[in-house]
């Protein structure tokens, strides 16, 4: 069974930092498209970074400069370095990951994290 963890989300103030962490089990993502998307109470589901394991990270426009997604190959783990962190980046945060393709939107994921809430106080 594929599980996706998520850690190191919570509160920080504008401007700071908070660093994400995927665990992934059962299966070795080496090879997998990445990515991270996140929800606001009353808003879709958008795409925040996306990678693969061969090719260039997409980031959407509102976290672009600012946002650094990134997997370690040994530890089967992806994590989004988020920095200068703005209000308007409140959201639940999802890990997310599709087999061998690029995750380009949420319908193609195949397998979701649980969600982590990340909150940005002014």
């Amino acid at each position: 069974q594929v599980q996706l963890v998520e850690s190191g989300g919570g509160l920080v103030q504008a401007g700071g930092s908070l660093r994400l962490s995927c665990a992934v089990s059962g299966r070795t993502i080496s090879k997998d498209g990445i990515g991270w998307f996140r929800q606001a109470p009353g808003e879709e589901r958008e795409v925040v970074a996306v990678d693969h394991w061969i090719g260039s990270p997409y980031y959407a426009d509102a976290v672009k400069g600012r946002f650094t997604i990134s997997r370690d190959k040994v530890k089967n783990t992806v994590f989004l370095q988020m920095n200068l962190l703005k209000p308007e980046d409140t959201a639940v945060y999802y890990c997310a990951v599709r087999r061998i393709h690029t995750p380009t939107k949420a319908a193609e994921v195949d397998y979701w994290g649980q969600g982590i809430q990340v909150t940005v106080s002014s």
